[in-house]
């Protein structure tokens, strides 16, 4: 009897050990209505693919075009899961928007677009696209610890007039109401993103900026080694989220 009683225990411990940890994150995709849902699935339907497809065309361009280095777009399946990266020159991270720029820079001899011009926004697109459906996979690289640590605390620093930071709308409040909105978890998952309140595709540094002035304080400038800090940190919060760019938000 008593050597049951310990198997039934083991047993029950063991299983225990075993159950799986519920993934209490939630994309924003989960809060949207059905409509929007599936502008977002369907690509005849989502308004992102027209930057895609200029995306492709810019690809091929030029005489030192990113087909030239890398071939097919689809050689970098996997490429922007992985970013902000680090870039060696400049000793630092880059996002995927900036790297590209930096490309452009120097292997094309041409100036850097600004950070929401629609040509770079059509190239992040496309190559985004390369890796919809892939979990966020942050850079292991360990010069990027520092930098992590400096966007978390970011992340929880009350800023602004209105004295609020990213964690106390996004962590502690997510799912409650900011008038008659819903507060997201604020998963940085499919950017750059087509929001029908821009009326256009935006990348996650517009977004960002925009909630910066949404609490009355100054924004980090685009390019801003803040805003790749804070961005590091967005990508290590979603890891292993599946990847949805171009996606789409209300």
């Amino acid at each position: 009897m008593r050597r049951l009683l310990v198997s039934l225990v083991a047993a029950l411990l063991l299983g225990c050990a075993a159950a799986p940890v519920q993934d209490a994150r939630r994309s924003g995709f989960a809060d949207m209505g059905a409509s929007t849902q599936a502008m977002q699935r369907d690509d005849a339907m989502n308004p992102a693919l027209l930057w895609v497809r200029e995306g492709e065309q810019l690809w091929r361009a030029g005489a030192r075009s990113c087909a030239s280095c890398h071939g097919e777009p689809q050689a970098l399946r996997g490429v922007a899961a992985r970013y902000p990266a680090w870039d060696e020159k400049l000793a630092r991270p880059v996002n995927l928007g900036g790297r590209i720029n930096l490309c452009r820079e120097r292997h094309q001899g041409e100036r850097p677009w600004q950070r929401e011009d629609d040509a770079l926004l059509a190239l992040e697109s496309l190559v985004g696209m390369q890796s919809r459906g892939l979990p966020i996979t942050p850079a292991g690289d360990a010069r990027l610890a520092a930098f992590r640590e400096r966007g978390a605390a970011l992340f929880r620093q009350r800023m602004g007039q209105l004295d609020l930071s990213c964690a106390q709308c996004h962590d502690e409040r997510a799912g409650g109401k900011l008038g008659a909105a819903l507060i997201p978890q604020g998963h940085a998952t499919g950017y750059p993103i087509y929001r029908l309140e821009w009326q256009a595709l935006g990348s996650l540094e517009r977004r960002l900026r925009n909630c910066m002035t949404g609490v009355r304080a100054e924004p980090f400038a685009a390019g801003s080694l803040e805003m790749a800090e804070l961005e590091l940190h967005l990508a290590a919060r979603a890891m292993g989220m599946p990847l949805e760019t171009p996606a789409v938000r209300p």
